[in-house]
């Protein structure tokens, strides 16, 4: 299922050139695009398309928030096709069982503040506008989780550089978020 919004906004940008005087070029203004599923892991075309999209030119970013095992990092991050850079965090939740965490406080910690590392790293590249494409993998989780603030994601989204993309994933999707995207799509297994 696919759910579009009239949230576009174009702008017309007039260039002269010394042959042609006064062209204009529309540009397009960024959409954020939200695919939702009944269960986590199930978003391998989304991974397919940023690399497809690094591959003809656009510069992505690929953040992972609860998927690890490589320990990865911000410092650590993956460049692929010259034009993707794939983070994951330095501590993951993947690694652990639910129990674990809620019964180790260090642990729980950790988790925390390496996800929140994240979120802040993604918050300057989202209002930096240096990105085609910022794919958020999972924030969802880590909103349900109290690790990000839900109020803090929309804010920041509202002030985003607008010309970039945004996709976000994940399960239980609020409704304020919803609202804000221009496409929802439902993955079905």
């Amino acid at each position: 299922m696919v759910i579009s919004s009239s949230n576009s906004y174009s702008k017309v940008v007039e260039i002269s050139t010394p042959s042609k005087k006064n062209l204009k070029r529309v540009t397009q203004n960024g959409q954020i695009q939200i695919y939702q599923s009944s269960h986590r892991g199930s978003y391998a075309s989304i991974i397919r398309d940023s690399l497809r999209n690094a591959a003809l030119g656009r510069k992505v970013l690929l953040v992972q928030f609860m998927k690890g095992g490589v320990k990865q990092g911000i410092a650590n991050a993956v460049k692929l096709c010259g034009n993707l850079t794939w983070v994951r965090s330095s501590n993951s939740f993947d690694l652990f069982s639910s129990e674990e965490i809620e019964n180790d406080k260090n642990l729980k910690k950790s988790i925390h503040e390496s996800t929140l590392e994240l979120w802040d790293f993604c918050k300057k590249e989202l209002l930096s506008g240096e990105n085609d494409q910022v794919i958020l993998d999972e924030i969802f989780l880590a909103i349900e989780m109290n690790i990000i603030d839900k109020d803090d994601l929309i804010s920041t989204l509202e002030n985003r550089f607008i010309s970039g993309d945004v996709i976000l994933t994940g399960t239980d999707i609020p409704k304020d978020l919803l609202l804000m995207a221009n496409q929802i799509t439902e993955l079905r297994s």
